[in-house]
């Protein structure tokens, strides 16, 4: 798998430990052709967990951002193609616009309104026209690198109140369930029983940033009450953000995997292992 030191990765490493040949940004250079296409040799399945992530820098840098969510994958689309592995490609729910008022159904119209989501949704383009995988995830978080939870966390031990936004929605993800979900799927994948095609790897439910901060509070035994709603024209950023960012889970039972559980549970089995903080 490739991007194996980023807080997915390290999930996924961690669940396959010696099976999985674990490549981070340091070992493969996603955009070398020659070296994606010795990294694919003799592997059943490649999962790409690597990606431009900086949302806001993209924004000044989308070629850049594109050669790596995008072009690059296509060079890894090609190789697993030729080597007859299966790609399992990670996107974003910010290939939508995030105008929605009902869940995006896998199949929905993509539009994105930042360079973020037009570069990953050029690899999503190609992953799919190679007949590989795409999963959608949103909202992520886990014990490996920088998240909203642990945020909360941090600024909870050193402020009295924190201002959270509550026009935008979507779905809390804890990355070790979501790392469980793509070991399944790409053991499905190689026994033939999952169709190529889109997922949408998040948590079920709906919550807004302000609704998930609130729940870290209580969870951890803090007063909900220090946090303080607010919106988001309070905290402009280079980059536009989706506002409605929940996805509809229906083609995890055409590959035989069970939707992802609610978003309150898994974050209450993230908060009791104490490693997000």
């Amino acid at each position: 798998m490739t991007g194996a030191g980023g807080m997915l990765g390290r999930e996924v490493v961690a669940l396959l430990g010696s099976s999985v040949t674990a490549l981070s940004r340091a070992d493969l250079d996603i955009t070398d052709r020659s070296a994606v296409v010795a990294a694919v040799a003799d592997h059943d399945v490649v999962v790409n967990t690597a990606a431009w992530t900086d949302v806001d820098g993209a924004e000044a840098h989308e070629a850049a951002a594109t050669a790596v969510n995008g072009d690059a994958v296509a060079l890894l689309a090609t190789a697993c193609a030729d080597a007859g592995a299966r790609l399992i490609q990670l996107s974003t729910d910010y290939v939508f616009d995030g105008h929605g008022t009902t869940p995006y159904a896998e199949d929905a119209p993509t539009a994105p309104i930042n360079a973020y989501g037009r570069s990953k949704l050029v690899g999503e383009r190609a992953a799919l026209a190679a007949g590989g995988y795409v999963v959608r995830t949103a909202w992520l978080y886990g014990a490996h690198g920088r998240n909203f939870v642990a945020t909360m966390l941090t600024l909870a031990a050193t402020r009295d109140t924190v201002d959270v936004v509550t026009d935008q929605v979507g779905q809390p993800t804890w990355a070790r369930v979501l790392a469980a979900q793509l070991v399944e799927l790409g053991g499905r994948a190689v026994a033939g029983a999952a169709p190529p095609g889109v997922y949408h790897g998040t948590a079920t439910g709906v919550a807004s940033w302000f609704d998930l901060a609130r729940a870290t509070f209580a969870t951890v035994g803090l007063d909900p009450e220090r946090v303080r709603p607010t919106t988001s024209d309070r905290f402009v950023r280079p980059a536009p953000r989706p506002s409605y960012s929940v996805l509809a889970h229906d083609n995890w039972t055409l590959a035989g995997v069970s939707p992802q559980p609610d978003w309150q549970s898994q974050l209450k089995e993230a908060l009791a292992t104490g490693t997000l903080t």
